[in-house]
């Protein structure tokens, strides 16, 4: 029999709104309803065992951070039962834990108590959440003059260090700059490691498929589909698809824009240069030809000493918005060897390219050693226009023979 960290039975969570203040008092005399109920969650049975990772995606409005909430403790369910077995940690939306007019400091404190720590234990912790939060005096001032980088990594620094059995994340997996971003990966991968329950929102289908063993869909409060990573995001991606004529969010997402001070000399992988060939010719725009052309992707990056040797994706997007294909260094089993520099090159060579006439443009990733973390993105890095002889249909041409009897 596997252990549960979480049961729920029947969870719900009904708000309701009234067209007049006057309503809620017509509604208490009258005992008659003047109010309209709106469903953020409908009932809902799930049973998570402890150690499992579990992804939650939707659209905007789907319900998830309201079962994210549930799960925290900072919602009561409307209905239905919540029995939770350890201690939660929640990195929710901005700063929702923090007092403003207070400092950091005190914020620390006051946080590790609603966790339900000790003073004791709040003191013990409270160096490695400073050290890890990085901001230095700024722990001093008032936190409504923190930058939202600088909130966001006192969150996480915070939610990570009170020894969680169960940590939800919603849409926090990589905050900050490219240094702190790696550190907070790889304090979610130590608890992943460490048998951790996790509840991991987001809408980067792509993190979510990597990380999670099930998946959850949610879809105007209601749980649409829930099973295996590969066949949930499939079946998202194709209703988000039919709804709005473009694919989105299968690839990783690119670090936030805004971010904290860097620590003192480090430094995070950085792409040197993308230099684009067809047929020889270098280039940002180029004519292909089905089937003919040769195309070369030259990329260039800077390590850093104090991090694993970077990997390199690639992905293909077509003039609809749709994710055509891609590739990575890590998944085709390449190890790039860094220079004296510390820097790294590789070459994609794609002989006789197989896509069929239209337009596409190619998006450039330069990401951690397990190709989860992005350290910096380029968009649009080429443009493609591909003509093509004969009639075949669709994106790409399709290697293939005839066999006749």
């Amino acid at each position: 029999m596997r252990e549960l960290a979480i049961r729920l039975q029947g969870v719900g969570k009904c708000y309701r709104s009234y067209a007049r203040d006057l309503d809620r008092v017509l509604e208490v005399l009258s005992g008659k309803p003047r109010h309209h109920a709106f469903h953020a969650l409908q009932p809902l049975d799930l049973e998570v065992a402890r150690g499992e990772v579990i992804g939650v995606i939707g659209k905007n409005g789907a319900g998830k951070s309201t079962l994210l909430k549930l799960l925290a403790g900072t919602l009561q369910a409307s209905s239905g039962s919540v029995d939770i077995k350890g201690r939660v940690s929640a990195i929710l939306e901005l700063g929702a834990n923090f007092h403003p007019e207070m400092t950091g400091h005190d914020n620390v404190f006051l946080s590790c108590a609603i966790q339900g720590l000790s003073r004791g234990e709040a003191e013990a912790a409270y160096e490695a959440i400073t050290g890890f939060a990085g901001i230095g005096d700024f722990i001093h001032q008032p936190v409504k003059t923190y930058s939202s980088g600088m909130v966001m990594r006192l969150a996480f620094a915070i939610a990570t260090h009170v020894n969680p059995d169960i940590l939800i994340i919603d849409e926090a997996l990589s905050v900050g700059d490219g240094v702190f971003a790696r550190r907070s990966f790889e304090r979610i991968m130590e608890f992943r490691q460490a048998g951790k329950t996790i509840f991991f929102c987001s809408h980067s289908l792509y993190q979510v498929e990597a990380l999670c063993d099930r998946v959850l869909w949610l879809d105007a409060g209601r749980l649409r589909q829930e099973g295996s990573p590969a066949s949930v995001i499939t079946a998202y991606g194709e209703f988000v698809q039919s709804e709005s004529g473009v694919e989105e969010l299968h690839h990783p997402p690119g670090l936030a824009a805004e971010a904290a001070p860097t620590l003192p000399g480090a430094v995070a992988p950085r792409m040197l240069a993308v230099e684009v060939r067809v047929d020889g010719h270098l280039a940002r725009a180029h004519r292909v030809l089905s089937n003919r052309s040769t195309l070369e992707i030259t990329l260039r990056f800077q390590a850093s000493p104090a991090m694993p040797v970077p990997t390199l994706g690639l992905v293909w997007i077509g003039g609809d918005g749709r994710l055509v294909t891609s590739a990575g260094s890590r998944h085709d089993g390449i190890v790039i060897t860094l220079d004296e520099r510390q820097q790294g090159v590789a070459t994609l060579v794609v002989p006789n390219v197989p896509l069929l006439k239209g337009y596409y443009c190619l998006d450039v990733y330069l990401l951690c050693e397990q190709g989860l973390m992005v350290y910096e993105r380029v968009q649009q890095a080429a443009e493609f226009n591909v003509e093509q002889e004969g009639l075949e249909l669709g994106v790409f041409s399709l290697p293939h023979r005839w066999r006749l009897p």
